[in-house]
């Protein structure tokens, strides 16, 4: 058993749609969560950019002495987690990696993926996708302001709606029956999608898959904690207040959390 805590991180609030799937999942883990809400989005950057930014947040969780580090970032997922892991002593979990194992052997035809600039660039959710299934049909469309309406908490106004259908609606004109929401940010506007859609797509929130894959090699490993000790700590690099406004849809924070400067 190991009572290190497990490091959680995103550009902002988004993370905390992999953090309350994963407290569910494992209630006895200590949790220190870092949204880094100064340098997003994440998804406009460059890979030089999210290199630097994901150095210094890894160094964070190294001196926190953390048991694992979740990267609840699509977007750094797919640009950095190469270049991240074996250089820390903890382990190290991408989500689009880990849940395009699980998610794609479940589906055939087209699957639809909505992402941030970077992560469709890199064209990993669809490499990992034909990577465990080659049957698949994968479709991704960038989605460049969604972060931003998601951290603003203003999901119906005309501008906004706009936008979300101008994304969205290419890829179920397509035939998408269903689509992947690639940004941990986007399963905050699953009603919104819903109502747009009739609920007649099927979105998925990676976050589950992923952390169930999480808890089982964690528990493989006896990294797994028997007693909660503390309570989860959250850090952000800029706009506390809001942070603590927007989150509540996915978790309900106690205090405001503690500013730091990385």
């Amino acid at each position: 058993m190991d009572g290190r805590a497990i490091g959680i991180y995103d550009s902002g609030i988004g993370g905390t749609t992999v953090f309350s799937e994963l407290r569910k999942l494992l209630p006895n883990e200590n949790y220190i969560y870092f949204g880094d809400t100064k340098n997003l989005p994440y998804g406009t950057k460059t890979k030089e950019q999210l290199l630097q930014i994901s150095s210094l947040i890894f160094d964070f969780f190294q001196k926190k002495n953390v048991k694992a580090v979740v990267m609840a970032c699509n977007t750094t997922s797919s640009m950095v987690y190469d270049e991240m892991r074996g250089k820390y002593d903890y382990e190290i979990y991408p989500i689009i990696q880990t849940a395009a194992r699980c998610i794609a052997p479940r589906y055939n035809g087209k699957i639809g993926v909505l992402a941030t600039i970077a992560t469709v660039a890199s064209n990993k959710y669809k490499d990992e996708f034909l990577k465990n299934n080659p049957n698949l049909e994968v479709i991704q469309k960038a989605c460049p302001d969604w972060v931003k309406i998601v951290e603003s908490g203003d999901y119906y106004s005309e501008d906004n709606l706009q936008i979300i259908k101008n994304s969205l609606f290419p890829l179920v004109e397509q035939g998408c029956k269903n689509i992947v929401l690639g940004c941990t940010h986007y399963p905050y506007l699953t009603d919104v999608l819903n109502e747009l859609t009739d609920n007649s797509i099927h979105f998925i929130n990676p976050a589950k898959d992923f952390t169930e894959y999480i808890v089982q090699n964690l528990r493989q490993k006896n990294l797994v904690s028997s007693q909660k000790t503390l309570e989860p700590v959250f850090y952000v690099s800029a706009d506390a207040e809001n942070f603590m406004r927007v989150s509540k849809t996915f978790y309900q924070l106690d205090k405001l959390p503690i500013v730091v400067n990385l």
